[in-house]
């Protein structure tokens, strides 16, 4: 089974996403250090897709959907902020809470937190 990351550098690559024929399938890991090569992986991609797209190629349409239901068309420099960069804002803001509620201390992410000392 594929697995399903819809970063910047897929919107780039891609016209669309087909959840029909690309289903969800997370990446497993066992180490703080293979997610971190997963991200790093992504990241990394992403960045130098950005550095190589063309202003042409961020005014496409870059579509969702599954099958024949379209769920959303947007320009493709529309959907690398909201799909790839406010989702994962999104997702550090939902682990700061696990974080919080689980009383681990809150690592800083634009600077120190209110837990560093």
């Amino acid at each position: 089974m594929q697995k399903t990351c819809v970063g910047g550098w897929y919107i780039l690559e891609s016209d669309f996403v087909d959840f029909a024929n690309r289903p969800f399938a997370p990446s497993v890991v066992s180490t703080h250090e293979e997610l971190l090569k997963i991200f790093e992986k992504h990241y990394n991609k992403t960045i130098a897709a950005l550095e190589n797209a063309s202003d042409e190629e961020l005014e496409k349409l870059w579509v969702v959907k599954s099958g024949d239901t379209i769920f959303m068309e947007l320009k493709k420099k529309a959907a690398i902020r909201s799909w790839a960069m406010s989702h994962s804002v999104h997702h550090r803001g939902q682990l700061s809470v696990y974080l919080r509620l689980l009383d681990i201390p809150v690592p800083g992410m634009y600077g120190q937190s209110a837990d560093e000392k």
